[in-house]
């Protein structure tokens, strides 16, 4: 099985890819869609779009994680989160991956333990669980951990 992990945003998506195949887990791909700031919402959603339907069709996901919507003072910034979301779906939607959605407090408990983990927790957390030895991005590291709280959910039903 493999999963695509999305870490959306407008101005950086990130993406993971985490093949499981007898309960090991090894990465295939990670990264980041940066969609030119100065190009107007359409171009920058074409982009996300386009990027990630290359990635589909390059890997053959079975399976999209992506993060959902929290919700801030800031309604606008969430609008606008909503719309990367959507173009993730829809890239998906397309190719009849079906979609898990996981809230950041979930994918902080799963990957560290604690829901309130900071960010570079969490990629210290991937780092590890993966053996890299390099940084990666931020917003990749995100997606890497969405897409493993996934499988830890999994394991969970299983018991």
């Amino acid at each position: 099985m493999t999963l695509l992990g999305i870490d959306p945003g407008l101005v950086t998506t990130g993406f993971g890819l985490i093949n499981n195949t007898n309960n090991k887990n090894k990465i295939i791909d990670y990264g980041t869609i940066v969609p030119d700031k100065t190009e107007n919402l359409s171009q920058r959603l074409n982009t996300i779009y386009e990027d990630l339907s290359y990635i589909i069709n390059k890997y053959s996901p079975s399976i999209m994680v992506i993060e959902e919507v929290f919700y801030g003072k800031n309604v606008k910034s969430a609008l606008l989160l909503g719309h990367a979301r959507g173009v993730a779906m829809i890239c998906a939607a397309k190719k009849g991956i079906p979609v898990f959605e996981y809230s950041a407090r979930k994918v902080k408990q799963s990957v560290t333990g604690n829901g309130t983990a900071h960010k570079s927790q969490v990629q210290y957390m991937i780092l590890n669980a993966f053996n890299i030895k390099n940084n990666i991005p931020i917003d990749a590291s995100d997606a890497l951990a969405i897409a493993l709280c996934h499988l830890n959910q999994i394991k969970l039903n299983e018991l």
